[in-house]
């Protein structure tokens, strides 16, 4: 594989795309990668995706050639990265992501919310709720129930879109630093998805006084960390600290730890999950006693 890298990262900088056969995977049924065959060695459509993504590419529709597959990456054109005041706003590239196109995010959601025990008319607190879509969530999860909702985020522009989407839910534009705040009160359920590691927010301090200060004795957690990034519109894994071009996991696993450990010292039953946004479900043991 080493020299197969190597050539391809050759290919990349001189042409901006490669094309090249390989053993056709289909007939690889049983094998593990690497493993010989009469054609060569047999290397899944997994290993082959997790390359273009590690080279920046996009994976394009293999060709048929009977026992081989000609594969076809082409490279991605890097863009700077955002940084203006509007960048999570109605008319930012941010809202072309729907995360509910994910089938692991979505899987993974699902699943953290089926651990919380959420009773008709419970309370719930969304922060950094941006355009709304992951409120679908609780509708998905719980078809016949209604929750008392209230959602808030930075952006108004945005804010308005989910209030379209979800004109029974409430709304208000706070920025999370800003908490605790008295008049949001507390909530069976706080729900977090990667705002805790904005730029600016104070994990540690935030994510205390949610506990603390928004979180009835009895309710439950789900916070989101990024593990992602997207190029060209497809998501890329790994968390990227800022100049850095490759993933680095450290800042992620850092705050993933240290949230787990608290709610863990505090009586909580702690599920860590999820793969492209790695998700810490913390469901309060005196809400299941």
């Amino acid at each position: 594989m080493h020299v197969v890298v190597t050539r391809l990262r050759d290919l990349l900088a001189r042409d901006g795309a490669a094309r090249f056969l390989v053993p056709n995977p289909d007939l690889g049924d049983g094998r593990y990668p690497g493993e010989e065959t009469s054609v060569g060695k047999h290397r899944p459509y997994s290993v082959w995706v997790d390359l273009a993504d590690r080279l920046e590419c996009r994976f394009l529709t293999p060709v048929s050639h009977g026992d081989f597959v000609e594969l076809r990456f082409d490279l991605v054109e890097r863009t700077s990265r955002d940084r203006s005041a509007g960048r999570y706003g109605a008319l930012s590239d941010f809202q072309r992501v729907d995360k509910l196109e994910d089938p692991l995010f979505l899987d993974d959601m699902l699943e953290a919310l089926h651990r919380v025990p959420l009773a008709s008319g419970a309370r719930v607190l969304h922060l950094g709720v941006n355009g709304g879509r992951e409120l679908a969530l609780l509708d998905l999860a719980f078809p016949d129930r209604a929750f008392d909702v209230v959602a808030v985020d930075v952006d108004d522009s945005a804010l308005e879109l989910a209030r379209r989407r979800f004109p029974q839910h409430a709304f208000r534009v706070l920025n999370v630093n800003d908490l605790p705040d008295e008049t949001l009160g507390t909530f069976d359920l706080v729900v977090a998805l990667s705002v805790l590691q904005s730029p600016g927010v104070d994990t540690d301090r935030v994510f205390r006084v949610l506990l603390r200060d928004h979180l009835k004795p009895s309710g439950s957690v789900i916070l989101g960390f990024p593990n992602c990034r997207y190029l060209g519109g497809e998501v890329s894994y790994g968390a990227r600290l800022l100049n850095f071009r490759k993933p680095d996991l450290s800042l992620l696993v850092k705050d993933v730890a240290l949230v787990r450990r608290h709610l863990q010292k505090h009586g909580f039953r702690v599920y860590v999950t999820g793969k492209y946004e790695v998700l810490v479900t913390g469901v309060n043991v005196k809400s299941t006693a």
